[in-house]
């Protein structure tokens, strides 16, 4: 059974709008989109490679998905670790909408969320991938479907925007398994879902 992980990039304020380019999603009125760009070093590049060495197939938001199918069918590179695994391994879209998508290697999950996640997890052989998709990530979350989050968080506050946490999160207690700052001030935390907060108090005891 593979193991459901997600890769999130956010700001020192929780957004998680379109990191990759101005263009990628403009949505609100949003102008500040390729905020992560200025930040994308090597560091940075051998962790998305680390990640993408363990994947096994792809869940994605509609969004991200039609991000992703605008760009890497056309990066060809055999030796590129990224697109050689986004272009030939299976992805699954969440959409109530979506009926005939074009990138090959697409299916369409549009049944119980919960019940479709679940058994894609048990028939994936490696880590079931979850990139960008922030309103899918928190619904996963909410779901207790995620088994293990890297928040890659950019040293930038933008003040609009699309946050990951917004209020009305289910409340989700983790534990930290590890991480690095990259050269250019990038925290990539990796974080394992447990369950509920746990909850005490730093107020002294009253004096008996």
């Amino acid at each position: 059974m593979g193991k459901l992980v997600s890769t999130v990039f956010v700001t020192l304020d929780g957004v998680h709008q379109a990191p990759g380019g101005p263009e990628e999603d403009p949505s609100g009125g949003f102008d500040q989109g390729g905020w992560s760009f200025p930040y994308g070093d090597d560091d940075f590049g051998r962790f998305v490679t680390e990640v993408f060495d363990g994947v096994g197939a792809f869940l994605l938001g509609r969004r991200t998905y039609e991000i992703f199918a605008s760009h890497w069918p056309k990066v060809t590179d055999p030796a590129d670790p990224i697109a050689s695994r986004l272009n030939a391994l299976p992805k699954y879209v969440v959409s109530a909408t979506l009926r005939a998508p074009d990138w090959s290697g697409t299916t369409v999950v549009s049944g119980d969320l919960a019940k479709e996640v679940a058994a894609l997890k048990e028939r994936t052989d490696g880590e079931l991938q979850v990139h960008g998709s922030a309103a899918l990530v928190r619904s996963l979350l909410d779901l207790r479907l995620i088994d293990t989050l890297h928040l890659l968080t950019v040293p930038v506050v933008l003040g609009a925007g699309r946050r990951l946490f917004a209020e009305g999160a289910v409340p989700t207690r983790f534990r930290h398994t590890g991480g690095r700052v990259t050269g250019s001030g990038v925290s990539i935390q990796s974080y394992d879902l447990l369950g509920t907060p746990e909850y005490g108090s730093y107020a002294l005891p009253e004096d008996a």
